[in-house]
């Protein structure tokens, strides 16, 4: 098929990149004239893996096209896919702005059927104002042109965004239409041969599976955060207690890993958005409105404990902190939301220097805390940590996972870790002489502190 993506985000680029990777034609626009000439040449300005082989081997077999227009994206496109930004409010509603951009333009460009599929996170009924806004457009023009509009909405994981799309859980289709079905069953059968993945309902009840599915999610990462805060004033060991309830099938082990809270431009997002169409349904989310609220103080526990370990030993101002992990999770040079920065701002705020490194995300970091005297953002992960007063885990890349301990240890002022996605066993802390504290277990110590 011949497909047009608009938007070359996270999403618009691996959807045009998988679509060309299958066979398909796939022509991509932006108005970001810098990115469209980047892409051309097979430069990805975002940190995705895989994502970047898949670009360049498609522009080489002349599957995938990158443009600035939108009129020439549509010329021989059956699928335009929207796949523009939908970013919060200030009152945690979505800015729909580049949404009915989209529509309006197609309403002004098309010249024969097309089928939009709104592919980004949008709130409950977006697809009828779509509907709405490209019908009044081609009123505008006199021009009696059919068209459908769909919900497809997308489920990638930053990091694992182009093994999501390529082997999908499922492929939600929001259309009232048995033939636009047909057609989006044929789009994506490479991506279901092993099984039927397709599940067929009405566009509302897409959008609406969209944000339930991140809302249950980010609802599982704040509970198991109350549990372990719970756990840490008990003397439960979270650890422990994540094993016995994830084996109950019911529950399982997904997404109840215990740490500094969801971020991300998703979760956050989606959360928001649903508080502020429930309320303005008249509904009072008060499930939602907990797991944002748990979320956010989630944000602020690592900071708390470092303050806390240092106020009887003179406090956080003037002390030297080592920091791995940037990124809101691992495999993404992602900051939005990320509780590294936020926890970063709070102690360089109360007096404290910080030194942090990121395997991806050290350049977009850089730019944020630019004016900030305190911060550095290193390029290596060891140098960081001499002479520091302690260090703090904060994302769970792969090479923090097993790091050299030994030289943790002698590079450390202070040999404490401060290890807030719970990453490191008991036996290695002690092994080296190492302090670690942890989220909802026990403080694990190698030594006895003198001061």
């Amino acid at each position: 098929m011949n497909v047009c993506i608009v938007g070359t985000g996270y999403v618009g680029l691996v959807t045009a990149a998988c679509l060309a990777e299958t066979g398909n034609h796939a022509v991509c626009v932006d108005i970001n004239d810098h990115v469209v000439d980047r892409l051309r040449k097979g430069d990805v300005h975002i940190y995705e893996p895989g994502l970047e082989e898949l670009v360049q081997r498609n522009l080489k077999e002349e599957r995938l096209v990158f443009t600035t227009s939108l009129e020439g994206g549509l010329r021989d496109a059956t699928l335009v896919f929207s796949c523009v930004g939908t970013p919060s409010m200030a009152d945690g509603s979505c800015d729909l702005s580049a949404v009915f951009r989209v529509a309006e333009q197609v309403g002004q460009m098309m010249t024969g059927y097309r089928i939009v599929v709104n592919k980004s996170t949008v709130p409950v009924g977006t697809a009828d104002q779509v509907r709405a806004i490209i019908a009044d457009e081609l009123e505008k023009r006199a021009a009696e042109i059919p068209f459908d509009v769909v919900s497809n909405p997308e489920f990638l994981k930053e990091g694992d965004a182009v093994s999501d799309f390529m082997k999908p859980d499922r492929i939600i289709i929001g259309t009232d239409s048995n033939e636009v079905a047909r057609l989006m069953e044929e789009l994506y059968e490479p991506f279901a041969r092993s099984r039927d993945k397709l599940i067929l309902m009405s566009p509302k009840s897409a959008e609406m599976t969209k944000y339930a599915a991140n809302c249950m999610l980010a609802t599982k990462i704040s509970f198991i955060n109350e549990i372990a805060n719970i756990c840490e004033r008990v003397g439960a060991d979270v650890r422990d207690v994540r094993t016995g309830i994830g084996s109950d099938h019911r529950i399982g082990y997904h997404f109840i890993y215990p740490g500094v809270g969801y971020g991300g431009s998703c979760f956050p997002k989606d959360v928001k958005a649903l508080i502020h169409t429930s309320r303005d349904g008249g509904y009072a989310p008060e499930l939602l409105n907990a797991v944002e609220g748990v979320n956010n103080r989630q944000k602020r526990v690592v900071a708390e404990k470092v303050q806390a370990y240092f106020e009887p030993r003179g406090g956080v101002a003037g002390r030297v902190l080592a920091v791995w992990g940037l990124s809101f999770k691992a495999n993404t040079d992602d900051i939005r939301n990320s509780a590294a920065m936020e926890i970063i701002a709070a102690l360089s705020a109360a007096g404290m220097s910080v030194r942090a490194f990121d395997p991806a995300a050290g350049g977009n970091a850089r730019a944020v805390f630019a004016e900030n005297d305190r911060v550095e953002i290193a390029d290596g992960q060891y140098g960081i940590l001499d002479g520091a007063d302690a260090l703090a885990v904060l994302t769970d890349w792969h090479q923090f996972r097993t790091p050299d301990f030994a030289g943790v240890a002698r590079r450390l002022k202070r040999p404490v870790i401060f290890d807030g996605r719970n990453l490191y066993k008991s036996d290695l802390i002690q092994r080296h002489g190492l302090t670690c504290i942890q989220v909802g277990r026990p403080e694990i110590s190698g030594q006895v502190e003198t001061g």
